[in-house]
């Protein structure tokens, strides 16, 4: 159901990093493959001064449908991911969960979802306790499609 390529619209998060930081967000693609039925290979695309980056991440079947595990290094640096609410055809609203803190991400087919999807996203924003004070908007434009051999990171987020 996730599998293909997803705009990223929208984060809620309490990060302290986001928000210092929310005018400098750059337009984000993301391209989804299953892997062996139940591994995700994520590559997000992104801007960085300038420059456009590959960033790959594994996320692994973790115990139920719908939920993964993304391990970075280190033991305490795993983000537990679990798909909130999905339609493959339109938008995806996805749960990153490390330790105590929760970001919500919608992620849409195209750079821009219908009011009905925007509201569905803020519901579950709210049902988490997070508000629209700590939800950031991502650029409709401006998009990378690929990156260079020289500017891919393996990793963690």
């Amino acid at each position: 159901q996730l599998e293909g390529k997803w705009f990223l619209v929208s984060v809620a998060s309490r990060c302290s990093h986001l928000a210092e930081h929310s005018h400098q967000l750059e337009a984000t693609t993301v391209m989804v493959t299953v892997l062996d039925r139940e591994s995700l290979a994520i590559s997000t695309f992104r801007k960085l001064d300038g420059i456009c980056w590959e960033i790959r991440q594994r996320y692994l079947p973790a115990q139920a449908p719908g939920r993964f595990l993304l391990k970075g290094h280190g033991y305490s640096n795993k983000v537990d991911v679990v798909v909130g609410e999905v339609d493959p055809s339109s938008f995806a609203i996805l749960y990153y969960q490390k330790g105590r803190s929760i970001s919500v991400k919608l992620y849409g087919r195209t750079s821009q979802v219908s009011d009905a999807v925007m509201d569905k996203f803020e519901q579950h924003v709210r049902a988490v306790g997070l508000s629209v004070d700590v939800t950031y908007y991502f650029p409709t434009y401006g998009f990378c499609d690929s990156a260079d051999e020289f500017h891919i990171l393996d990793g963690e987020l």
